[in-house]
């Protein structure tokens, strides 16, 4: 079985690029993010854990960072809604967990250099194991 960071990560990853309007404001959707990718993308990046179990099921709770990339005037919106809507949809199965709740916890912009910017989304879920 993967860890529940690792199947959280995969399945952010799969509902992000399957997403149709996400893919017609993005030129991608990368597991983490690859040195010469066209922007603006999403990339999918850390995955931190903490314990959140019960008394009979183990369990964790995950801070995932997902992150749309930009260049210049090329913020689009509409992207960054889909971003968050796809968040709300990482309930339910994943590769032997269960994803109980998903929630944006904290978003940030960020400007960087030649005109780059980014902003991220750290979604909080809570798993347990079995699905």
């Amino acid at each position: 079985m993967r860890t529940a960071e690792q199947a959280l990560r995969a399945k952010a990853v799969a509902l992000l690029a399957a997403d149709a309007e996400l893919a017609g404001s993005v030129h991608g959707v990368f597991d983490g993010m690859p040195p010469r990718a066209s922007l603006p993308c999403v990339s999918v990046g850390a995955a931190e854990g903490g314990d959140w179990g019960t008394k009979d099921r183990a369990g964790c709770e995950i801070r995932l960072t997902v992150t749309l990339h930009g260049v210049g005037d090329s913020l689009d919106d509409r992207a960054a809604a889909r971003v968050e809507a796809v968040a709300a949809e990482l309930r339910g199965a994943a590769e032997g967990w269960t994803v109980i709740s998903a929630h944006i916890v904290r978003t940030r912009f960020a400007l960087a250099r030649e005109g780059r910017w980014r902003r991220e989304l750290v979604v909080r879920c809570r798993c347990l194991a079995g699905g």
